[in-house]
Order: structure tokens, then sequence, then C-alpha cells
């Protein structure tokens, strides 16, 4: 079994602080405004943590309460130090220019923003704050930071409403002058007509570039760094023979990614066994090559009879790649995703990218995941179908992988509907064992998130059969009313897919089965009650008697067991007679049968709620099932069980003229002599509670002996689990008590004195296992 492995202590505190921000570090001003006590003064390593995993939170946890002036404690570099902050934009709402504007007066050493759309010109000249200091800086995918709004201005109408509205202006005149300690750069899918050239040239300290998704017919201003620049990507850029010379040039690179997504557009560039030959020849301190998603124009594979030839290796000379023969090493990484070579033998690198196994698969989720979600998927698609169909080798390494893609994209469909398939089968008892309760309550999270976040059938399916995988309801109830409002989300919607709806309703009764009172009553609060009512009118409307109308019965049963509240939340909404309708319409259905007779019972044991059933009608529909055989003696066993309670009120209670309380009373005796005492049974008693206080009378002989036979039955057959819960509870000194009473008739007596005999031996029994 897997063990827990705990956060750090430094986690732990910062999450702790995060989600109590007013009960820790901060008051807040004017009820609006966070601010910092001013007896505080943090650190750069917790001030770093403080805003990084606070983007973490926001961006992957729904219900965490994120602050519009979170970032605005940061703002006095006297009693706050931030020296590496990430801030990515998971949607467009998360980051704005005000934000960045609280940093301006720290020393920032590395400034990530990924995807901040949000982002504006204001923000380029906040940047300048940072020139002095700032090591590394990521732009990526920050789509608008290059614009600034323009207003030329006009006429007011009557409306109030500008005749020319603002319009969005590209801003030329930006350029990264002074940013003498600058080395890491990503610009990556930066907005169209950014002078690139003009923009980067004050830089002479760059040492790593990326460029993905930019189309630049003349890449010449790079040879500024030809001793230097030690990584350059160039993902997605239409390159041509003029790129390539310019490629060649660098000869200190380390790292060249010009891989592409093959599925996006047309490229005219096809990559040639003379191109690789060039780069292994001209770059001789390359150790990561990533050429994903290029066609080859050319073969570039030795023959078929040496590629065949001993087992598979990454040593250079016996490469199947024809031009990587002359390298003086194996790469580090090589980036195969996509492309035929990845299926060959002896590939020359420690690290590959492909689709031909398990482990080049896992390479490229864990390689593309935060900036390429377009290749992650795919290759999430290749791990579900390892998954589904064969056996993962790594699959706890697939879990974290398939979690982190899911967190960094939880608005991308294809991430999405790809990720929540492969989980399902990755949570699957195969690999369960393996798996810490860490790990699980994360996969339980970004299940949870892709259903609040992405309201497509697909998604919505598949996370609702990965949670099927957990131990329902024990390692869901950490989230117990996050989960429950989803389901019943779900189960509310107009339109409803027929398979989610199975799945939701199964679950839903899941999670009401074996837990606390409390728990019951705040979902029945959240409307469970009327959610399971209306999905049975609209079965029975249709006629249809399916797993959806047992599950929403069963649910009903659950949820209602020892909690009054929502007993007669289920009377109060015409639960009574959408029971008789479907006792009528669906007579043969024995399980459902058992199932409404179970509520009933529940109902039947609240005192204050027996009276709405003291009607001719219903008790004559409960003393007519008392003959049943349905599901063995589970429909007599249940439908005497709710006429024990509503006996034991007594005769002044009996308020109807028909049926007699005395000939209800011969038929409950008749079919308990019926049963078969060795019965094995389709229940489930957390509390003999109900049972119990029908011993200690003297009004209702006939609802003492169910109550008696009902123990007998239980502690006979499942003696383990009945007997210790009959003692624990104090059930022996009650039964003692029918056997001395003058009023128990003397086959109840006897059955009493079988039961404690029971539990005797039971006792006796585990005192001989112990010792």
């Amino acid at each position: 079994m897997a063990s827990y492995s705990p956060e750090s202590l430094m986690t732990l505190c910062t999450k702790y602080c995060l989600w109590n921000l007013e009960g820790t570090l901060c008051y807040m001003q004017d009820n609006e405004t966070l601010r910092l006590h001013p007896d505080i003064f943090l650190p750069s390593e917790i001030c770093n943590h403080l805003v990084n995993m606070y983007m973490d939170l926001v961006n992957t946890d729904n219900s965490f309460p994120g602050h519009l002036s979170f970032f605005s404690l940061f703002s006095d570099h006297r009693s706050t130090r931030l020296t590496h902050v990430h801030l990515r934009g998971i949607h467009e709402d998360i980051i704005h220019d005000e934000d960045l504007v609280a940093f301006s007066k720290q020393d920032l050493v590395e400034l990530r923003l990924v995807n901040c759309d949000r982002l504006s010109a204001k923000s380029l000249q906040t940047l300048n704050n940072f020139r002095s200091t700032l090591v590394s800086l990521s732009l990526f995918g920050c789509n608008n930071i290059f614009y600034e709004e323009e207003n030329p201005g006009g006429c007011e109408g009557d409306n109030n409403s500008l005749v020319n509205p603002s319009r969005q202006v590209l801003v030329k005149d930006f350029s990264f002058t002074g940013f003498h300690r600058l080395c890491f750069l990503n610009l990556g899918h930066i907005t169209d007509g950014v002078n690139v050239d003009r923009l980067l040239r004050p830089l002479t300290t760059l040492t790593s570039l990326d460029l993905s998704g930019i189309q630049l017919n003349d890449i010449q201003f790079l040879l500024q760094w030809q001793k230097r620049l030690g990584s350059l990507v160039l993902y997605n850029m239409d390159l041509s023979e003029e790129h390539i010379w310019v490629l060649l040039q660098l000869t200190n690179l380390r790292h060249l990614d010009i891989s592409r997504d093959r599925t996006s557009s047309f490229y005219k560039f096809k990559l040639t066994r003379k191109v690789l030959t060039a780069f292994v020849q001209n770059l001789k301190n390359l150790v990561s090559l990533d050429i994903s998603g290029h066609l080859m124009l050319d073969n570039s594979a030795i023959s078929s009879h040496d590629e065949a030839l001993g087992p598979a290796s990454n040593e250079p000379q016996k490469s199947s790649i024809e031009p990587f023969r002359a390298l003086n090493r194996s790469f580090q990484f090589l980036g195969l995703f996509d492309t035929t070579l990845c299926n060959l033998t002896h590939i020359p690198a420690y690290k590959i990218t492909g689709e031909a196994n398990e482990d080049q698969i896992l390479n490229a989720i864990e390689a593309y995941t935060e900036y390429r979600p377009e290749i992650a998927s795919r290759a999430i698609n290749h791990l579900f179908d390892i998954a589904r169909i064969e056996q993962c080798d790594q699959p706890l390494r697939a879990l974290r992988l398939v979690i982190s893609a899911l967190k960094y994209h939880k608005f991308d469909k294809s991430v999405q509907v790809t990720g929540s398939a492969a989980l399902f089968y990755l949570t699957g008892s195969d690999y369960r064992q393996e798996q810490s309760i860490k790990l699980r309550r994360q996969v339980i999270q970004v299940v949870l998130n892709g259903m609040e976040s992405y309201h497509e059938v697909t998604v919505q399916r598949n996370c609702c059969l990965t949670l099927c995988n957990f131990s329902i309801p024990e390692e869901l109830e950490f989230q117990y009313r996050r989960v429950n409002e989803l389901l019943l989300g779900i189960l509310n919607q107009t339109r409803q897919d027929e398979s989610i709806q199975r799945i939701a309703v199964h679950l839903c009764n899941a999670l009401v089965c074996q837990v606390d009172n409390d728990h019951k009553e705040a979902v029945g609060k959240m409307g469970f009650v009327t959610t399971m009512l209306k999905l049975i009118q609209k079965k029975l409307t249709d006629k249809v008697c399916d797993q959806v109308m047992e599950f929403s019965w069963s649910a009903l049963w659950n949820i209602t067991d020892e909690t009054p509240d929502n007993c007669e939340m289920f009377l109060n909404c015409n639960g009574m007679k959408l029971f008789l309708e479907c006792l009528n319409e669906f007579q043969g259905k024995q399980e459902l049968h058992r199932n409404m007779l179970g509520l009933l019972g529940n109902v039947a044991e609240v005192k204050q709620l027996r009276p709405y059933l003291m009607t001719t009608q219903f008790i004559s529909v409960f003393s007519r099932l008392l003959e049943s055989n349905a599901d063995g003696i589970e429909v007599s066993y249940n439908a005497c069980g709710v006429l024990s309670h509503i006996i034991f009120d007594g005769d002044e209670a009996w308020t109807i003229a028909e049926p007699r309380r005395v000939e209800v009373m011969d038929r409950m005796w008749r079919a308990i002599s019926s049963w078969d005492e060795n019965s094995r049974r389709n229940i489930n008693y957390r509390s003999f509670e109900p049972i119990l206080r029908l011993l200690p009378q003297r009004v209702a002989p006939v609802s003492q002996h169910w109550a008696t036979w009902a123990l007998f039955n239980l502690t006979s057959v499942y003696p383990e689990k009945y007997c210790t819960l009959l003692i624990k509870e104090n059930g022996i000194e009650l039964l003692k008590g029918v056997i001395e009473s003058d009023a128990a008739r003397s086959e109840t007596k006897d059955m009493a004195k079988n039961v404690i005999k029971f539990c005797e031996n039971f006792k006796e029994d585990q005192m001989d296992t112990s010792s």
C-alpha cells in the first residue's frame, strides 16, 4: 500500500495563510482592501512562495477564495521582498495591469507571465521598473501586452456613449533598453507586427530565447548573440534555407527546438538528411534537439537490415538515424513526436519524445504540457490507448503528468477530454495500491474542476466514471459538499445524457450511504430529495423503470435514514403519491419495491410523521405487501417494519376504521412466521436504535416480535457485524427486559434468548481468537 507522503511545513503553512489571510497576515481596510499587519516583515523565500502558491490555488482550486487586492500586499518593498514571480492566466480575468504595478518597487530577478491576456502596454512600462535586476522574463501568450488603448475622441451622445469608441493600437517604441542582466527571454506567441529585431537589439547578455509561434522571414538578428546564445526555441515557425543558414552559425547552442504542430497549418519547409548532418557538423555543443512534427523529405534512416541488428542502443555509432552517427555524444533530449523517426530501434538520446512506446509518450506529455497543450493532448490520447488496451509500466508518473496537464489547461477542451478519459483507466483497481492518499485527492480535485469548468458531455461522463473508481463516500468526504452540488447540478439540467444521468444517480446514492446524519441533512438542504423525486416523476411519466428509477428510490432510502428533516421533505414533496403510482405502474419490479418500502420504513420511524401514513389507502397497501415474496423477504419485512412503528403508537393513534388494527396485527404475525430465519439480507444497518426502541413496551407485542426477529436474523447470519453493534448499543439489556416481561409472547422470549446466546458465543470466540 502506498504511504502517505506529507507536504512540507512551508507548503502547509503557506496554504493555511492563503486560505485565512485575515486571520493570519492581514486585515481588511475599508472593507475592501487587504493590508499586511504593520508588524509583519516577510523575506523573499516566503513572499515568492505566497505569490506563486496563490496563483496555483486560483488556477487549480475552484473553491479557493481569491482576493482582488492580494497582490497589493507586496507593494511595499520594506516589509516584503519578491524575487521570483510566476503569474499564469488560465482565464483572462486573473491578472491585470495594476497587479503588476503592485510589484513595481520589488527587485525582481525572474518574472514569468504566461497567457495573461488582460495585460496591456501599461505593463510594458511597469517592466522598466525591473530592468536593472531582471535576469529571466517570460511574456508567453500575453497577446495584448504590445497594445494600448487609443481614443481618437468624439462627441458624446444623449445616452452618454462615445460615438468613436476606444480601439487598440500597436506599441512600436518599446524595447529592452537598459535590461543589461536579462539572459532568459520567452516571447512565445506575441502579437503579429511587433518588430522583434528592434525589440531585442539592446539585449547584450541574452543566452536563451523562445520565439514560439512567431513567423519571421529573417532571423539574422540572432547572429548578434552568436557566441552567447545557448538555447533557441522556434516552435511552429515556418523555416527556410535562410533560417537554417543562420542557425548553423549559432555554434554555442546547446538546445535547439524547431519542432512544429503538423495539424495546425501547412508548412513549406521539409527536413532533410542534409540539414540534420549540418546540425551535427556545425552545432558541436548541442545536447538537446527537438524536430517533432517534421516531415522528412528524404530517408534519414539506415537500412532495415542494420536496424534489426542487436538490442536497442542509444550509442551514436549504432544510430538508426544516419546523420546522428557522427555525433560525439548522445543527446540528453531528442524530440521526435509525430515523426516516423521515433519508431526506429537505435536512437542516440537518453530522453526521447514520440509515440512509439510508453516512455516516449510520457516524455512528450512532460515536455509539452506547459506551453503546447495541442501536442500534450495528442500524447495523452496515446497514453489513454496504452492504459485502456495494455498495461502501464509507469502508472504513477503517468497519473501525475495527466493531473498536471488538467491543472494547467482547465479550459482546453482537447486536454480535458483526453485527460479525463485517461484518468478513468489510471485510477482503476489495477493501479490503486500504488497511489497515495495525497495523489488520489489530487485526482479528485482535477476531476471536480473539470466538471465545474467544462460542461461538455464527454468530459462530464469521463469525470463521473472516474469518481466511480474511488471508495465512496470515504475518499470523497474531504470534498463532500462540492461533489454533491456538482452531481445535483448535472441531474437538474433540462437536457440530460442518459449515461451521465445513470452514473450521477449511482454516485449520489453512494455518497449518502454510510455517512453521518449531519452530512445527510446538509445534502437534503441542497435539494437532494426534490431532485430525486423529479427524476422519479420523469421516469414514471415515461413509464420506464430502469436503473435511474431504482437508484433514485435507493438514494431516498439512504438519505432519509435517521434523518427526520429529509423524511418530512419527502412527504411534503408528494413522495407518497409517487410511491403509490410507482407501486401500481411497476408491479413486478422487486428491487424497486424493496427500495420504496425501505424508505417508508425510515419515515415510519419518525413519531411526528406517522400520522401522515395513517390513511386507509396507505395502511391497506402496507398490509397487502406483507404477503409479498418480492426480493426474498425484503418487501414483506420492510412493510412489516413500517406497520410495526405505526402499531407501536397504540390503539388511540389508530384513527381509521378500515382496516382494523387487530386485523393488521394478525396479518403481521402470519407474515413474520412465514419468513426463513436464516435469510441472507439485502440491507445494511448502521444503528439498531430504531429497532431497539420497539422492545421495551406492552402495547404492541407484534411490533416487539418483529424487532426481536430482526435482531435474531441479523446476529445469526452476520454475527461479526451485528453482534458487535447490538452489544455496543446496549441491546442485550433490552432483550433481557423482553424475557422478563409478562406482556411478551413466548416465541418472542425464546427468540430473545437465542439472540443473547449468539452474542455470548460471539464474544467467547473473539476472546479465543485474540488469545
